[in-house]
């Protein structure tokens, strides 16, 4: 089987690549440039088509003669919906029925208007290709991984909100599953972690399993704006702080019911994935 994975050279790219390697699976990485090669290569991707989302330009090669197609737009990226226009145009004139779209768990929350564009572009997806399944993943545990490898977890949001974070692997794990087997054509699943952690919660976890003290700080959205957010453009930056606005108010939370059932197990739990990360050096870690 041959499948064509957009964006490979991601974070969720690379890992979802990297699933469908360690099944057999020849992977087509699409990737914005040749001087990326590599790391799509590295995650076990066999050919490589160099694809611009924006114009469309590589992308019917870059589908002739796969057997299925996983989309992932770039994160927050504000063409996502006419990105997901010309790569379900392409796969549906090459005649791909077996298509995977990567949304966002709660897609229709208007407060966050990147989560919008992932809601207009399941429906494009929907309508050019009737039988593509949509994923709708939580936030990832890696994304605070290293900061708490760190010793410090510094969000610009309400250290008591509610998460139910997944695991990239875990997550990776499912895109693989629905590209290879048959039963899950036209269906949304929801991934979500088997638990529900605060930061604050997340960092005494952190600090146990690690076995050094790991603190949970809230930063305001100001200086986030004038720190990790200053190099953004501007609108990915006004669709983050609307998330932290949102995440003050509910956390982000869905149901691991599915996520187990597509796995055959239990999906990975924050302590899993800090102790899979390895010890940190120069500290003990409590196994």
């Amino acid at each position: 089987m041959r499948v064509l994975v957009i964006g490979a050279t991601g974070k969720t790219g690379h890992a979802v690549t990297r699933a469908l390697a360690s099944r057999g699976i020849a992977v087509r990485a699409a990737v914005r440039s040749v001087d990326r090669q590599n790391m799509a290569y590295a995650a076990g991707a066999r050919s490589i088509s160099v694809v611009d989302l924006v114009s469309g330009a590589g992308l019917p090669a870059a589908v002739a003669g796969v057997d299925a197609v996983y989309h992932l737009a770039p994160n927050v990226h504000p063409d996502e919906v006419r990105m997901a226009e010309r790569v379900a145009a392409a796969a549906a004139a090459e005649g791909r029925a077996r298509f995977v779209f990567h949304s966002v768990l709660h897609p229709d929350d208007a407060s966050m208007p990147h989560h919008l564009r992932k809601a207009e572009a399941e429906h494009v997806v929907r309508g050019t290709v009737p039988g593509a399944t949509v994923l709708r993943p939580a936030a990832y545990h890696q994304n605070l991984l290293e900061a708490a490898r760190s010793g410090r977890l510094a969000v610009p949001y309400s250290l008591d909100s509610p998460f139910s974070n997944v695991d990239l692997d875990d997550v990776a794990e499912a895109a693989a599953v629905v590209l290879t087997r048959h039963g899950h054509e036209g269906l949304t699943y929801e991934l979500a972690g088997p638990e529900v952690l605060s930061v604050r919660e997340q960092a005494a976890v952190a600090s146990e399993v690690l076995g050094h003290h790991v603190s949970a700080e809230h930063v305001s959205p100001d200086a986030w704006s004038a720190g990790p957010g200053t190099g953004l453009p501007e609108q990915a930056r006004a669709d983050l702080l609307a998330m932290f606005t949102a995440y003050d108010r509910e956390g982000l939370v869905g149901e691991a019911d599915t996520l187990r059932r597509l796995l055959g197990r239990e999906p990975r739990t924050w302590a899993d994935v800090l102790r899979a990360a390895g010890p940190v050096d120069g500290a003990a870690t409590n196994r």
